[in-house]
């Protein structure tokens, strides 16, 4: 994912952990990899050398908390999670990305953080692409 007229490009980090689930007007939308937390995705917005929610303008920080919610109500609606988590930490991944992630009282790391918790663990057979379409379908409804 880039745009060279921007100067956006995602980081090998992410782009490795993550597959796209879809665009949106600020931010790429991705589904992260680690099935110990099924429908946890990133939000990245398309801005280059932003590293901090501050380094976008006052419109963009606006569109990024209503993507951050569209998700929220996406993840609820396919997933009916316990609680959801947000967080824009990048103290790894300096690329600004947001995380949006269901969590269960039954998963790995409740109720505790899930950054650095458990190794992360990879999909059997499809589950990841059933996720991703599940994910677009839902999606779709939205608009």
């Amino acid at each position: 994912m880039s745009d060279p007229s921007s100067g956006f490009y995602l980081w090998e980090e992410l782009a490795r952990s993550t597959v796209p689930v879809d665009s949106w007007d600020l931010c790429e939308v991705l589904l992260s990899k680690d099935a110990n937390y099924p429908g946890w995705l990133l939000l990245v917005p398309r801005r280059a050398n932003a590293t901090e929610i501050i380094h976008l303008s006052d419109e963009e920080q606006i569109q990024l908390i209503q993507e951050i919610s569209k998700a929220s109500k996406l993840l609820q609606k396919v997933f009916n999670p316990d609680k959801l988590n947000v967080a824009a930490i990048g103290n790894v991944v300096a690329q600004l990305h947001i995380h949006v992630v269901p969590r269960f009282k039954t998963d790995i790391a409740w109720p505790g953080p899930i950054w650095g918790a458990y190794p992360a663990k990879e999909f059997q057979n499809d589950e990841h692409s059933v996720l991703v379409t599940k994910l677009k379908s839902a999606i779709e409804e939205f608009h």
